[in-house]
């Protein structure tokens, strides 16, 4: 080969080999471009995580425990760890909430001998407010009206006691031992609170088994007894799972003092004035007048909270 071949054959590597040098430094230098864009444009602060929760080692609801060795177990808890952590409002609003009710709660699930868990129930089926479901239970408590009637509850368009936070909860107290005295444990008492002891009878003949950690449920029922542990779980150590609060952040349980009142209420407005309040903090106080007024005419004693000034 002459060398003047050789000399153009030489320079045409060299050209190509620089061209293909250069084109790989360009595709480092757009991908390192790209991949500092990528941490420049995060939407959150460069120090926020969102971390996986870890499992505590033992949970229990009412003295029972929880079988966390079981994989679905372990999982269906899991769930519900996570969703009441990262939904960080909801769950802040629980504990506040549970600071102004769940004095009066414990109180009467002590005298009614239902283990101090179940306030939690309470939290996670109403979170503590006064609403109505899509099937007509009504309250904290979610009484349905046929269960409210059958257990001396008042309801009618004029007083639903279903609103009436102590009636209700003694209610529930009776509901619950009840369910306890039939299944022989109270985590089973607690699903039967969401789906009724006629339906969770029906499933365990169905599928042999007596235990609710081994029962295929519906959706929610499965989801119950979970929900109400995690809301235990975290209420209880609020910092472990990075609620960061004081006293003076959560609401104040309200102080009252009751009047007796055995006559029609012909206007709530005046009875309201003329004990120094408005007709909003007596609806308040009293969700269980449902109307402008107090028919009473069989003349029953009813006692009517006012706040203590």
């Amino acid at each position: 080969m002459k060398p003047i071949y050789k000399f153009i054959i030489l320079t045409s590597v060299i050209i190509l080999s620089a061209f293909f040098i250069k084109a790989t430094q360009q595709n480092a230098m757009i991908e390192n471009e790209a991949a500092t864009n990528v941490v420049n444009n995060k939407n959150v602060s460069e120090s926020y995580e969102i971390k996986a929760v870890k499992m505590p080692e033992n949970l229990e609801f009412a003295g029972e425990k929880v079988p966390l060795a079981k994989q679905d177990v372990y999982e269906r808890m899991d769930r519900e760890l996570h969703v009441n952590t990262y939904w960080q409002s909801n769950t802040l609003i629980y504990a506040k909430r549970a600071n102004k009710y769940f004095p009066m709660i414990e109180k009467i699930l002590a005298e009614n001998g239902v283990p101090d868990d179940f306030k939690y129930l309470a939290l996670i089926e109403s979170g503590l407010r006064n609403v109505t479901s899509p099937a007509g239970a009504k309250g904290f408590w979610q009484i349905m009206k046929t269960t409210g009637r059958e257990m001396k509850l008042e309801i009618n368009a004029n007083v639903d006691e279903r609103y009436h936070l102590e009636k209700a909860t003694k209610v529930a107290c009776n509901y619950l031992n009840k369910a306890h005295e039939k299944f022989g444990n109270w985590t089973m008492a607690a699903a039967s609170y969401n789906s009724g002891r006629s339906g969770i009878i029906r499933q365990m003949d169905k599928q042999k088994v007596n235990s609710y950690y081994d029962l295929l449920l519906s959706e929610e029922t499965s989801r119950y007894v979970f929900r109400i542990l995690a809301a235990k779980e975290i209420l209880s150590n609020p910092v472990k799972y990075g609620f960061v609060y004081s006293k003076e952040d959560l609401y104040k349980p309200l102080e009252t003092y009751t009047v007796e009142v055995d006559s029609v209420i012909t206007n709530c407005a005046n009875f309201a004035q003329y004990y120094g309040i408005n007709y909003k903090e007596l609806k308040i106080l009293n969700p269980w007048l449902r109307e402008n007024k107090l028919n009473n005419t069989s003349k029953k004693k009813y006692l009517i909270a006012l706040p203590r000034q």
